[in-house]
């Protein structure tokens, strides 16, 4: 299905594309955002990407391999909106609980650690982070990775255990420095 969907938008068909990315977006949504640890420039990365794929569909080989002809493009457009916004401003809310609603379990010990993870990843470099998030949330192994990468497996394994070493340091450091602010303060 995906094939014949893939050699009729490589025709010219608008509609077939289409359903190719309604099929694949919320995928690249995914990547993107975990890339660039902002949804916006998520979305703005997807929406370059799929431009690309529609301009350059014709010069796709192999219909098979669509998907991951879309993840690369989708990695290169994250790396251009990085390129383009190096530096953005962070805005953090602090929210006080709602007396009312503690009847409802509390999850928030998860939501702290699944954000303050993202954080960690968020921290750093891009070349890191997008190793990291191909091979943890997409499942791909590491030469997978290299090939959509278009580099080396030397390095992609690399900067894996660079990345994984810097969010290690960083998970270690944090929680000190928490808790030395915390005595600061009831002091």
């Amino acid at each position: 299905m995906q094939r014949v969907l893939v050699e009729r938008a490589q025709a010219g068909d608008l509609d077939a594309f289409t359903q190719l990315v309604k099929a694949y977006a919320p995928r690249l949504y995914g990547i993107a955002n975990l890339i660039l640890h902002d949804s916006d420039r998520g979305q703005d990365a997807v929406q370059d990407a799929l431009l690309m794929g529609w301009r350059d569909l014709r010069a796709l080989r192999d219909p098979d391999a669509f998907e991951a002809w879309l993840r690369r493009l989708t990695v290169r457009a994250c790396y251009g909106v990085a390129r383009k916004e190096r530096r953005r401003n962070r805005v953090e809310l602090h929210v006080t609980p709602d007396p009312l609603l503690s009847s409802i379990p509390d999850t928030s010990a998860e939501l702290v650690e699944r954000d303050w993870l993202f954080d960690m990843l968020g921290r750093l470099a891009i070349d890191q982070r997008v190793v990291i998030v191909l091979h943890y949330y997409l499942d791909l192994s590491v030469p997978e990775v290299a090939e959509i990468l278009d580099i080396p497996y030397g390095t992609a394994a690399s900067r894996l255990h660079r990345g994984l070493e810097a969010m290690r340091t960083s998970m270690r450091v944090a929680p000190a420095a928490a808790n030395g602010l915390a005595k600061e303060q009831s002091a």
